[in-house]
């Protein structure tokens, strides 16, 4: 496949993905693993077929790292929710800008990779499905992460045509040994600044007195100076 041929295929999915997934749509665990899984096989195929030079190896590595923290990150923004017991995602205008940002530094990689070594230039353009595969397939472990404590059902695969959704007995059981976990476990603290928030509003923090001495908060005498309803065994005479 040429690069340029490649490359508008790429956007052209991206743009489908980010056109579907900002209206909302199952958290369909086919199509956030299966599909990234079989895009990044492919383009390690395409790889297999051009030679590589120590530079575009150094490239396609930290290209690859970069989408793959890009790819958590956007994980991470994407908001899953329950509907009608299924779990739902929709992309949030952070995804959207992580998506633009591993985009232009993916194509910006393979530009600079071609004025460093012009003849790794077609290397640098077939890395590009390994790259976005591997952080799509980063993406959906995240999002499946997150869709897993919910109380709606992961679907495998949505049904088509009006027919019910695919389920997944692994994907139940799954499900089923997270939830049960996070019940099971006991809260966890917080910590850092929250942790010191929380302390210092547990405090009882009181006004010292005036000679610097801690105030004293038991029964006070009476101002008369007199010790009537302050002695237990005080008696009438």
């Amino acid at each position: 496949m040429s690069g340029p041929v490649e490359i508008i295929l790429i956007i052209g999915a991206v743009g489908y993905i980010l056109a579907r997934r900002l209206l909302g749509e199952p958290a369909e665990a086919k199509r956030m693993l299966l599909l990234p899984a079989v895009l990044a096989g492919v383009g390690l195929t395409d790889l297999a077929k051009v030679h590589q030079s120590p530079v575009s190896i150094g490239f396609l590595v930290g290209s690859t790292a970069l989408s793959l923290v890009l790819g958590l990150l956007r994980g991470a923004s994407i908001r899953v929710f329950d509907k009608d017991g299924i779990v739902y995602l929709r992309y949030t205008a952070t995804t959207v800008v992580l998506w633009v940002i591993n985009l232009a530094v993916r194509f910006g990689a393979s530009v600079v990779l071609g004025v460093v070594d012009p003849t790794a230039e077609h290397a640098g353009s077939s890395g590009l499905m390994l790259t976005l595969g591997a952080g799509m397939l980063v993406e959906g472990l995240a999002v499946l992460s997150k869709a897993m404590r919910t109380s709606g059902r992961v679907v495998w695969a949505k049904g088509r045509d009006g027919a019910p959704p695919t389920m997944s007995s692994l994907l139940d059981g799954l499900q089923e040994k997270v939830q049960t976990r996070s019940q099971t476990s006991p809260p966890r603290r917080r910590g850092g600044l929250a942790a010191l928030i929380e302390d210092v509003r547990n405090l009882d923090i009181r006004r010292p007195n005036d000679n610097g001495s801690a105030p004293y908060d038991g029964p006070r005498p009476n101002s008369g100076g007199s010790r009537e309803g302050h002695d237990p065994h005080h008696r009438d005479r």
